[in-house]
């Protein structure tokens, strides 16, 4: 059996032991193609501020989505203190910077809403695209309620040979399938908690993407961001 370093292999890195309570995935960029992510929904403000401070120290970059108010405050703090962090996408993503351990070929994905009430959604997954080096086109509020509008946006969208469709739509979630049958890409549905009454919260936006007659992609009701990782993949360098 040859050796890692006789085959070429590159031995991967430890996780990141953070206290008693996080293990960062810092190899996994260059395993899988795509940056750990950190969720700040649940974690305790002392954890997610003791977890920024070892990455940094660790000489590594790092996204965080969804930070909550009480987080938000407390990253501030670290800013004041030093820390070069930026807020994106209207503070729903943070990011660290640094090194996030993966490249990416040039390419565009493009982004598209049925909404206006799609959209924090949508800038919060086009906000990771841009900072992993995707470039994004976006065109915003086109659902199926006024089919011209996404027949125009569409004409002006493939102009750029986007590789991948990213489609945020609520309420009853048509505009993935419709999409899916204009453009070559392939397209992912990103169901969206806009809605209300039998169904709302997203609910018929997922059922009905599931049912699609159009092959397309599903991620869960308002994943924008395992969206936007499983768009990423599609222009990783290994």
């Amino acid at each position: 059996m040859p050796s890692s370093r006789r085959s070429g292999a590159r031995r991967p890195r430890a996780a990141l032991a953070v206290g008693a309570f996080a293990r960062i995935d810092r190899d996994r960029g260059r395993r899988v193609g795509v940056p750990e992510v950190i969720l700040g929904e649940g974690k305790s403000v002392p954890h997610l501020v003791a977890i920024l401070r070892a990455l940094r120290e660790g000489g590594s970059g790092a996204l965080v989505s969804r930070p909550t108010s009480a987080q938000r405050r407390a990253i501030q703090e670290l800013v004041r203190a030093g820390l070069p962090i930026t807020f994106l996408a209207d503070g729903r993503l943070v990011r660290l910077a640094g090194p996030l351990g993966v490249r990416y070929r040039a390419g565009t994905a493009a982004i598209v809403t049925a909404g206006t009430s799609d959209v924090p959604l949508a800038e919060e997954a086009r906000a990771v695209l841009g900072e992993l080096g995707v470039s994004t086109v976006h065109a915003y509020d086109v659902g199926v309620a006024g089919l011209h509008r996404l027949l125009a946006a569409v004409r002006r969208l493939e102009r750029r040979r986007p590789e991948i469709y990213l489609a945020f739509a609520g309420r009853e979630g048509a505009l993935p399938t419709v999409l899916a049958g204009l453009v070559r890409a392939p397209v992912v549905g990103v169901p969206t908690s806009v809605g209300y009454g039998r169904g709302g919260a997203g609910e018929a936006a997922l059922n009905a993407m599931l049912q699609s007659c159009a092959p397309i992609a599903v991620v869960n009701i308002d994943g924008a961001v395992p969206a936007a990782l499983f768009a990423a993949q599609r222009f990783a360098l290994r």
